[in-house]
């Protein structure tokens, strides 16, 4: 179908959910690794898997509603938007490099997102 703002709005609203979902789920497996209280309280962090679901859940709705209602685009935005947070977040909190392995796989993931929101 032909896009309008709404779709466009509603695609924005997706990423930003599969983004604030993908920050928290590396905060929640990778915490453990920069900080203690991560280590140490495992159940805790283990239970704030319940409110990330919501992220995934409300990106995947936003995406879906944004792309016609196809599926695909909304995996491949949610999987591209991963790539870039975990690439970033492990990048700022654990000074692991850009190599260029990491950056190719990052501009991959840039495309893949590209070739799904604007590819009509």
């Amino acid at each position: 179908g032909i896009y309008n703002n709404n779709m466009n709005i509603n695609i924005l609203y997706g990423m930003l959910f599969f983004a604030l979902g993908h920050a928290g789920a590396f905060l929640q497996l990778n915490g453990q690794f920069k900080w203690d209280w991560f280590k140490n309280n495992e159940w805790i962090i283990a239970a704030c898997g319940f409110i990330l679901s919501f992220f995934y859940i409300w990106g995947t709705k936003y995406t879906v509603n944004g792309t016609d209602g196809l599926l695909w685009p909304a995996r491949f935005i949610g999987f591209g938007i991963g790539i870039v947070v975990y690439a970033l977040m492990v990048s700022w909190l654990f000074g692991e490099g850009f190599t260029t392995k990491t950056t190719v796989s990052i501009i991959i993931s840039a495309c893949l997102i590209a070739i799904q929101v604007l590819w009509k």
